[in-house]
C-alpha cells in the first residue's frame, strides 16, 4: 500500500471537507460581523455545493488529459488563497466568491484523489485505500468542527479562516512530495471521450449514488435538529451524541474498506448495507423511547451507511484507468446533487408530515439503492 500518498490524501480530504463544513459554528458570529441574517450565512452551502459539483466534473475530465498531479497540489493551493480571501472579506458579497471558488477547488480535488490512489493499487486492495481517504472526511465532523469551534473561541471565524488555510497549503505541499509527475495519465495517450466513458454500468452506479447520498444528507444535516425537536437538547447537549454518530461513520468506513477488499463481489455488499440502513431508518425516525436510545440508532444508521460506501468507490472506480478521473469526478457531482436532494426533501418532509416521514423515506431511497446495485452487478464495463 502506498502509505504515504494514502496520508497526503487523507490530510487533503480533511481539509477540502472542512474548508465549508467548519462553518457551521460561526454562523452566528459571521452573520454579526458582516451585517447579514444568519439563515443568509447558512446558505453559503448552497454555493459551495453548486461549485463543488461542477468543478468535480470538469476536473475529473480534466485531469485524463493533463494529469492528476496538477489538480491535485493546483487544486488545494488555490483553496488556501480561497480561505484567506474569506478572512479579509469586507462585505457578504465577498465572502460568497470565495466561498464559491473554495467550493470549486475541493470539487476538483475529491474525485481526483480517489482515481490517483486508486491507479497506485491493486485492485484487492482498493477498498481499503479508498476507506482510508474518505476517513479524512469523517474526521471532519469528529475532530475538524470541534476544533473549528474551540480554536475560533479565541481567534474568531477570521483565524479559523486562515488556520484552514495552512492546512490546505500543507495538503497541497504533502502532495507535492508524493504524487509522481508521470504515470496518472494525460501523457499523449489518446483519451476517450465522455460519452465512451460512460457505459450503462457506470450511469447506473452513479444513478445508484445519488439514493445513498441523499439517505446519508438526510441524517448528516438533520440529526441535530431531530434531537432538539424531539427531546429538547440544547447545543451544548448536542456535542456528545453527534460526535458518537460521527464515529460511527468512521468506524464503518473503516470496516467496509475490509469488507469490500475480503468479499469479492462489491455491489453485493453495498446492496446488503443499503437493505440495512432501510431498517435502521424506520427505527430511528419511528421509534423515539428516549434520547440514548435515538442516539445509539443514530450510531448504527451512519455505521452501516458508512459499510456500503468503500464497496460502491471501490466499484466504480474499476473502469480503465485513461477515464478513471473522469468517472470519479462525475462521483463528485452526483453526490452534490444527492446532498441538494436530500436538504429540498428533508425540508418538504418536516413542513408536512414531520420527522416521522424521514424513515419511509429513507427506507425507501435505501430498498432504491440496493436495486440499482443489484441491477449493475452484472454488467461489463465497457470504453
Amino acid at each position: 500500500m502506498p502509505w504515504a500518498l494514502i496520508g497526503a490524501a487523507c490530510l487533503g480530504s480533511f481539509a477540502a471537507t472542512s474548508s465549508g463544513t467548519t462553518r457551521a459554528p460561526f454562523l452566528i458570529e459571521m452573520s454579526q460581523d458582516l451585517g447579514v441574517s444568519v439563515a443568509l450565512v447558512a446558505n453559503l452551502v448552497s454555493f459551495t455545493a453548486t461549485s463543488w459539483g461542477i468543478a468535480s466534473a470538469v476536473g475529473g475530465s480534466l485531469s485524463d488529459r493533463i494529469g492528476r498531479r496538477a489538480m491535485l497540489v493546483g487544486g488545494l493551493f488555490v483553496l488556501a488563497i480561497a480561505m484567506l480571501g474569506q478572512s479579509m472579506a469586507g462585505n457578504f458579497l465577498w465572502v460568497v466568491v470565495w466561498a464559491t471558488l473554495g467550493g470549486a477547488c475541493a470539487g476538483t480535488f475529491t474525485g481526483v484523489v480517489y482515481a490517483e490512489v486508486s491507479a497506485h493499487v491493486e485492485d484487492y486492495q482498493r477498498g481499503r485505500a479508498l476507506g482510508w481517504v474518505m476517513t479524512g472526511q469523517s474526521l471532519t465532523l469528529v475532530v475538524g468542527v470541534p476544533l473549528a469551534a474551540y480554536i475560533g473561541s479565541m481567534i474568531g471565524w477570521r483565524g479559523w479562516n486562515v488556520c484552514m488555510a495552512g492546512l490546505s497549503l500543507a495538503g497541497s505541499i504533502a502532495l507535492l512530495a508524493t504524487v509522481s509527475r508521470t504515470g496518472t495519465a494525460g501523457h499523449g495517450a489518446r483519451t476517450p471521450s465522455l460519452r465512451s466513458a460512460l457505459s450503462r454500468r457506470v450511469v447506473g452506479l452513479l444513478s445508484t449514488g445519488i439514493s445513498e447520498r441523499i439517505c446519508y444528507g438526510l441524517a448528516t444535516i438533520y440529526f441535530a435538529t431531530f434531537l432538539q425537536e424531539l427531546y429538547g437538547l440544547s447545543l451544548a447537549g448536542l456535542a456528545v451524541p453527534l460526535a458518537l454518530v460521527a464515529l460511527g461513520n468512521i468506524g464503518g468506513t473503516v470496516l467496509g474498506g475490509q469488507l469490500a477488499d475480503r468479499l469479492r463481489d462489491r455491489l453485493l455488499t453495498f446492496a446488503v448495507a443499503m437493505m440495512l440502513q432501510a431498517i435502521a431508518a424506520l427505527a430511528l425516525f419511528l421509534w423515539h423511547p428516549g434520547a440514548t436510545v435515538s442516539v445509539v440508532l443514530g450510531f448504527v444508521y451512519a455505521l452501516v451507511n458508512a459499510i456500503g460506501r468503500p464497496s460502491y468507490m471501490a466499484a466504480l472506480a474499476n473502469v480503465p484507468e485513461q477515464v478513471r478521473g473522469t468517472v470519479l469526478g462525475l462521483n463528485g457531482a452526483t453526490a452534490s446533487v444527492g446532498w441538494v436532494g436530500a436538504a429540498a426533501l428533508g425540508a418538504i418532509m418536516i413542513s408536512t408530515v414531520g420527522f416521522e416521514g424521514f424513515g419511509p423515506l429513507a427506507a425507501a431511497l435505501s430498498v432504491l439503492g440496493a436495486a440499482g446495485a443489484m441491477a449493475n452487478r452484472r454488467m461489463k464495463i465497457t470504453i
